[in-house]
């Protein structure tokens, strides 16, 4: 019989005493001990007894279950991985759902098996009590289907929202089958957790790739134990993914959206929110910056809708900057990024109508985007280059309605603590995480390379068409805490090593957001010591009225609709719609001479094939990185793509008498440009209208005629029916050279593939959106002519 504990020893290379498997510090030298528990899959898994150690080193303690006993030392580095394996490093940014390799064990009672231990797996770390009772060290996290039935209405929709968005990217991965595999899909309280990827259906090496209508298949045998607010609305949804009326994992996305929107409006959420701030004790200036203020404790509650008139605040905002350029400005950059953000999110923050999932993401996401140019606008004009230049990261956290969204861009983190566990939220944008997400490297090993910390995208340092923010949702169905922090505190695992007896007792009661961000500086100052460090805390706390309370959702939220836009977007040239009774005249076609055209085309090609051979370094803004600061690549993804139609984001039909509402706005070099209501009928390109008026993002319009124009061209003329309720600083006004705001009943033409991309249409409107559309206009007497008017001069 096997013992039931193991020997853990101290990772402490000084120290290295052996400690029983129950402690949490080395009764020793007093350094937290890391218990990682490891989840073996591969052919030689069921090979192993427990008892037994692998390789001078990994126990066995259970069935598949092997905890590493000298957690100091660095795992072994395989050479090569099994076949089918690198699914696991591609989806590395998942990794608050999905295990990853940890080491590969050669077993010598297999010839030519191996043994892949994963770590992070669904497998809890310490004992904790619950409402089943004492859950064991070192024991798997439960089934879904096993805690379903006695879960509340929000952890369901919570815990089927997860696998709709991990369907798409482990489908593109080839194992979307694991979210078909109940004794896979395993539970952490509201986090829904993955024991081991699998590549397909059952045993068969045959078997077709799996498809949303078998994920419809499985929900609907989860269905009759859904509880009854839900149960309809789940049984439409199932019918919907088996009869393919929902075919991509985007419009499951949004029915289940919608559900949670009306679901949330039973509770409410309180927030409490502290941040702070600190130089250390080894730097001569603090280049970290937050939001609010550095010692501001908070409290902000989160109401249902109708009862947000009588307790109206705004929404939660936290921010976390480390600015990079040591003497040369990073505190200038990570202030101007506070600054742009906090103000470009304003009418966020006091939206009497909050924004749906869809314009929230592309508003945090383009306010990032903005701070990034303000902070390479002033690199520009004060002339920095290469090591003078700033930047800055960023995590900011924001709070609207059950959701909690996260902002990220660099090597500052978010982290979410529970009653189980801490989880690393954030992926650093550093070289070591690309490694791993190009399916190069195992983490572990990619963090010894010489440049693994290297950023590869920071604020500032690059145009916006090269920056690539990251935007996660997290549905709040319980009490939880999430930690923003510079890596003046994450460097060496700090917060890992800490939680428990710093974060956790913030959950349980017994400390407050206010005294444990004091404890995480203390202990940076102490621990660490090399940079600045700056912490924000967010407590929520879930007020949950009982789920009898709630009216049983319609079924017609689980049929889809049109699909929002992408979030992504390249800068593009502003779109104009034109305030006349007329479509807009296409330009006179010029005969021009192809022939001298080519020619010149290939002279200017030789031209800059010569440049780049003579002067290989021109243009390039190359920053080599101090000891004391982080270092910057240049990112290699690609460059942001335009905002195009495409069979995975079909472009709405735009008919007479459609009513569409604006999501998506273009972007220029400052931010965004909304669309611009003309005076005249077409505007020279490169040029800015003399006069004219302007449509913010969430504008109603609806088309009233339509006409082709001699070159093919669909032009709408559209009638503005309303404006959004809450702008910028809170009155109706929008960027744009100092233009006004259109009035709703005003008319003009667009271009029909213009508009097209930016806009969602099938909606469900109030009369209040409606406007002055709430009747249907007649249509306009089409033009005596097929050619439109020739524009004025």
């Amino acid at each position: 019989m096997h013992s039931p504990e193991a020997t853990l020893y101290c990772p402490n290379s000084a120290c290295q005493a052996p400690n029983p498997e129950s402690h949490r510090f080395c009764q020793q030298c007093r350094t937290s001990l890391p218990k990682r528990y490891l989840w073996a899959v591969g052919q030689a898994a069921q090979l192993i007894q427990p008892g037994e150690l692998l390789n001078d080193r990994y126990w066995c303690k259970q069935s598949r279950i092997f905890l590493d006993t000298k957690p100091g030392l660095l795992p072994e580095s395989p050479d090569d991985l099994p076949g089918g394996f690198e699914s696991y490093l591609k989806l590395f940014s998942y990794q608050q759902h999905i295990p990853q390799i940890y080491t590969l064990i050669p077993i010598a009672q297999a010839a030519g098996a191996d043994l892949v231990l994963l770590e992070n797996a669904p497998i809890y770390p310490f004992g904790i009590e619950s409402g089943a009772g004492a859950q064991q060290t070192g024991q798997l996290m439960p089934t879904l289907v096993s805690v379903w039935s006695q879960s509340r209405v929000m952890r369901q929709l919570n815990w089927l929202w997860q696998i709709a968005q991990l369907w798409d990217p482990l489908q593109q991965q080839g194992v979307a089958a694991t979210l078909l595999n109940p004794t896979l899909i395993r539970v952490e309280g509201g986090l829904l957790r993955l024991l081991e990827l699998q590549h397909r259906v059952g045993d068969s090496n045959h078997s077709m790739p799996p498809t949303l209508a078998d994920l419809g298949h499985l929900w609907s045998q989860w269905q009759p134990s859904a509880q009854p607010t839900i149960a309809e609305f789940m049984a439409e949804l199932c019918q919907n993914l088996m009869q393919g009326t929902i075919v991509t994992g985007e419009q499951l996305l949004m029915a289940l959206d919608q559900a949670i929107a009306v679901c949330g409006q039973s509770q409410s959420r309180q927030l409490r929110i502290a941040t702070l701030t600190d130089q250390g004790p080894t730097r001569q200036r603090n280049e970290d910056a937050c939001y609010p203020a550095s010692g501001t404790i908070t409290t902000i509650t989160l109401t249902p809708p109708t009862l947000a008139a009588a307790t109206r605040s705004a929404a939660p905002l936290v921010l976390v900057c480390d600015g990079i350029g040591g003497h040369e400005g990073g505190n200038i950059a990570s202030n101007l990024a506070i600054e742009t953000i906090q103000k470009r999110l304003q009418p966020v923050l006091w939206s009497v109508s909050p924004l749906d999932p869809t314009r929230l993401t592309i508003a945090l996401e383009e306010a990032a985007l903005e701070a990034n140019d303000r902070i390479a606008e002033r690199n520009d004009q004060e002339q920095r280059q290469e090591r003078q230049r700033m930047g800055t990261t960023l995590v900011m956290a924001l709070g609207q309605g059950p959701e909690l969204y996260i902002t990220h861009v660099g090597d500052s983190r978010a982290y979410w603590i529970s009653q189980t566990d801490c989880h690393q939220v954030t992926l650093d944008d550093d070289l070591a995480a690309r490694e791993v997400r190009l399916g190069y490297s195992l983490y572990r090993e990619a963090l010894q390379q010489p440049s693994s910390g290297s950023l590869v995208q920071a604020l500032g340092m690059n145009t916006s068409a090269f920056l690539h923010p990251t935007v996660q949702r997290f549905v709040l169905d319980e009490d939880s805490l999430f930690l923003l922090c510079s890596d003046g505190l994450s460097d060496n695992d700090r917060v890992q090593e800490y939680w428990q007896s710093v974060l956790l007792p913030v959950l349980e009661g017994t400390s407050d957001v206010g005294t444990a961000a004091q404890q995480l500086v203390t202990i940076a100052n102490q621990q660490n010591g090399h940079d600045n460090v700056t912490v924000g805390l967010i407590h929520c706390q879930v007020v949950d009225t009982a789920d009898g309370a709630l009216a049983p959702l319609p079924a017609a939220l689980a049929t889809p609709r049109t699909s929002p836009l992408p979030i992504s977007g390249a800068p593009q040239s502003p779109t104009y719609l034109v305030p006349t009774q007329k479509p807009p005249a296409a330009l006179e076609r010029a005969t021009v001479p192809l022939v001298p055209i080519l020619v010149g085309l290939l002279c200017l090609l030789g031209l800059g094939v010569l440049t780049f051979f003579l002067f290989p370094n021109l243009g390039r803004n190359e920053r080599m990185p101090t000891a004391s600061e982080p270092t910057f690549s240049p990112s290699p993804l690609p460059p942001r793509s335009p905002i195009s139609p495409s069979p995975a984001n079909p472009a709405p039909v735009l008919s007479v008498q459609s009513r569409i509402q604006v999501t998506r706005t273009t972007l220029d070099s400052a931010g965004q440009t909304p669309l611009i209501l003309l005076s005249k009928p077409a505007v020279p390109a490169g040029n800015t209208p003399a006069e004219g008026s302007l449509l913010p993002g969430g504008t109603v319009l609806e088309v009233i005629g339509q006409q082709v124009s001699a070159d093919n061209k669909t032009w709408l003329q559209l009638k503005v029916c309303s404006l959004p309720e809450v702008s910028l600083g809170g009155v109706r006004e929008v960027p744009g050279e100092g233009l006004p705001v259109a009035i709703p009943g005003s008319t003009g033409w667009i271009e029909q593939s213009t508009i097209a991309p930016l806009v969602t249409s099938n909606l469900s409107l109030t009369a209040a959106q409606l406007g002055q559309c709430t009747v249907t206009p007649a249509r306009p007497p089409a033009p005596t002519t097929s050619q439109p008017p020739t524009p004025n001069p």
